[in-house]
Formats: C-alpha cells, structure tokens, sequence
C-alpha cells in the first residue's frame, strides 16, 4: 500500500503539515459549563502523537445564542479561551497543528436551552429548521443583529490567533446558522442577505468571511466547512450541478477562504453524473483552493445506514477502501482527508494505517461516542 501518501507534507501560508490526515470536528459534549479542561486537551493531543497531522475541534461556538447541545464549548470570555490556550499547547507538544471549528446553530437552538436559556433561537428568516417536528419558530436576524453575529466570529478568529491556533474553520455545513443562510428552505429574506439564488444567498457569509479576513494576519488560514447535505435533509443539495456549484464558491473563495473543507457522508461517492469527482474534487477543480474531504473513512458501515463501500462485500474500514482513498490522494483529487468516527476509537488510527496494522485498529461502535478516550 502507498500509505507514504498520508506522510507527504502539504503547506498553506503559514501553516506546515506533516501529513494528509485532519482530525475532523465532531461535537463530543466534554466541557462542563462551556470550558474546556484537561481532558480535552489529552483527547487532542493522543491524536497529535499519532500522525493526525491537523486536528479541527468540535464546533466551539461564538457567542450565547450559538448554542444548542449541552457542555460544548464556548470560543469566548476569559475562562474558555485559557481552556482553549491549554489545548493548543498541548497539540502542538504532540507534534500537530489545530483549528478550532466557529460554530453557531441558529435556529437549531429552543428557547430554554443552555447556557442562557432565556436567549431564543435566531435565524435568517422566521422558519422552523427542517430537522424540527415542532418548536418554537426563531427569531429573524435584524441586520444589526446580523452586524452582531458577523462581530462575534470576527472576535473569536482574533482570538484563536492570539492564542495560538494555526488557522481556524467556518462552520457552514449541515444545517447550522451560516448554512442556513444559504439554503432555500431556510432562507426567505428579502434583503441583501436573502436571494433567489445560491450566489445571491452566500452575502451573509461573503460579509462574514471578509470581516475576519480583517481580523487576522495574511498568512493565517481561514478555512470553510460547507456540506450539500443538512441535519434533517441528508438528500438536499446547494448545487444540482457543477456550474451551480461554481456560482456558489467563486464569491467565497473571492472573499477569502483559503481551504475548503467539502463535507460528504461517503467520500468515495461521485458529486454530479459523468464524472468520479467527489464535491472535494470539484471544489478544487473549481477554485484551484486547497480542500479537504470527509466521509466514512475507516467505518465498516457509516452514520446513517449499513452502506458498503464500493468494494462488493468489502466494509467502509477495509484495507480495499483504504487504498481508494489513497490512490485518490495519489493524483490530487483532494489535499487532505478528514477522518471522523475512526479516530474516536482508535487515536492510533493513522499509525496503525501507516504501518499496516490493519487487525490492531479498534473499530468503531457507537460505544466509542460515550468516552473522551
């Protein structure tokens, strides 16, 4: 097996990566009143010793209203940010490099929620999120509410910067505020941030990416993470084809973003007809950006259902699959992979690939999500 490919280097501005493998964002619920402590810091840094050569956080949210899950972390006041200062340390003892994930659910929260319960949810336009049978319909953003919010992400990239983070990422994927904006079902507006179309509905972010750009220094990477598929909609798509996928990118790209994290359920699935390309691979096709993709590497069966892989009657972890992925890396459809589920029960995954381990890997069940291990 070609497994060097997950050791080649790969550099963006200031950012120098031992390897191609990221650790991806995944909301674990570990920080008791929004801090996040010295278990936290372990859990990251077992998987820095290992070869996972850029660890992205779960999502950290920005500020009060951002919240929906108990005991995520905050990526704002004193307390949180030291927290968060005891991580990066810790990382980078281990021999990796980190972003946190910028995060705020939207209309996802209900009023009564933690932290504050008595701050309700917000949204681009008064809707009940898809995912929701029923709730209390959000609060529509005024634009100072929408100045607010773009201020809050702004602040939190200074700080990661300050702190010493390596870059940090977006959370535009799945549902969550940012992508709320984009999507149809959830954006009505009439104003500058809503739109008839994708290109028209990415202001809110093109405003929110410029904003940070302002905040950090040029060489500091700034990275996106967008999905067609949302929490509640795992069949919708942004984009239906690649132009449309075109006119969605170019303004983020324009805007700013310097790497784009193309989340997907199965990496190894092709986006659009007539092509083998994956959405990472068409995003790189489309904006010559570096990306990352994501979706079931290493799982015998994925999230949501028993899918096999494209092997016949080889799982999601086998060494086949294994080897499509880096024969995908081996001809730069993608700069980076994401690995998820995997490297929550095994933080020796990576190693353990690399080294041919195949029968020491701990696979995965759904018992690995009740431990910080």
């Amino acid at each position: 097996m070609k497994s060097n490919e997950l050791t080649n280097p790969f550099t963006l501005k200031s950012l120098s990566l031992s390897g191609r493998v990221v650790m991806a964002p995944m909301t674990r619920s570990r920080s008791p009143h929004n801090i996040p402590g010295a278990d936290v810091a372990e859990y990251y840094r077992r998987r820095a010793e290992n070869n996972v050569a850029l660890i992205i956080t779960e999502g950290t949210v920005v500020d009060p209203a951002g919240h929906a899950y108990p005991d995520v972390p905050n990526f704002y006041g004193k307390k949180a940010l030291q927290g968060w200062e005891h991580v990066v340390k810790n990382v980078h003892a281990g021999g990796g490099k980190i972003f946190p994930q910028l995060w705020h659910t939207g209309s996802v929260r209900q009023e009564g929620m933690p932290p504050e319960p008595n701050v309700p949810g917000y949204a681009p336009s008064s809707i009940l999120h898809p995912s929701m049978k029923e709730g209390a319909v959000p609060e529509e953003l005024s634009e100072k509410d929408i100045e607010n919010v773009i201020a809050a992400f702004a602040r939190a990239a200074h700080e990661a910067e300050q702190i010493g983070f390596d870059g940090i990422e977006l959370h535009g994927a799945h549902g969550y505020l940012i992508d709320q904006f984009f999507w149809n079902r959830t954006n009505h507006r009439t104003d500058v941030y809503g739109g008839s179309n994708i290109a028209e509905r990415t202001r809110f972010a093109v405003d929110l990416i410029r904003a940070v750009r302002q905040e950090v220094e040029a060489d500091f990477p700034v990275c996106l993470r967008f999905s067609q598929w949302k929490l509640g909609d795992y069949e919708t798509k942004l984009a239906r084809t690649p132009k449309e996928l075109e006119t969605f990118l170019t303004p983020l790209a324009d805007a700013g973003v310097d790497i784009f994290h193309c989340s997907t359920r199965r990496f190894f699935e092709p986006e659009f007809a007539g092509s083998d390309l994956n959405l990472a691979g068409w995003t790189k096709k489309i904006t010559a950006k570096p990306v990352i993709s994501v979706g079931s590497v290493g799982l015998d069966s994925d999230f949501i259902s028993n899918r096999m892989s494209p092997e016949k009657n080889k799982p999601h972890g086998s060494e086949k699959t294994i080897q499509y992925l880096l024969e995908r890396l081996e001809r730069n459809e993608f700069d980076l992979i994401a690995v998820g589920r995997a490297l929550l029960a095994d933080p020796e995954w990576v190693t353990k690939v690399i080294d041919d381990r195949f029968d020491e890997i701990n696979t995965f069940t759904m018992e690995s999500l009740n431990t910080l291990y």
